[in-house]
């Protein structure tokens, strides 16, 4: 599990929390093709995360 600005950061969307924070506040952040706007939302080695037209694997991640 990890939550979505720390995912954000890692996957170098997001050099910092604050802008994780804005981009996902933006609403330019989907989880399993639905817009999401909470920064601490828990993601699982199944969901797949979408910003910028470019969609990444969770698991592909968290799994390391």
């Amino acid at each position: 599990m990890i939550k979505l600005d720390q995912f954000l950061k890692l996957m170098g969307i997001a050099s910092t929390g604050g802008q994780a924070k804005l981009i996902i506040l933006d609403g330019d952040v989907k989880v399993n093709g639905i817009v999401e706007t909470r920064r601490g939302r828990k993601l699982f080695s199944g969901d797949q995360v979408t910003v910028e037209g470019q969609t990444f694997q969770v698991g592909d991640v968290i799994n390391e």
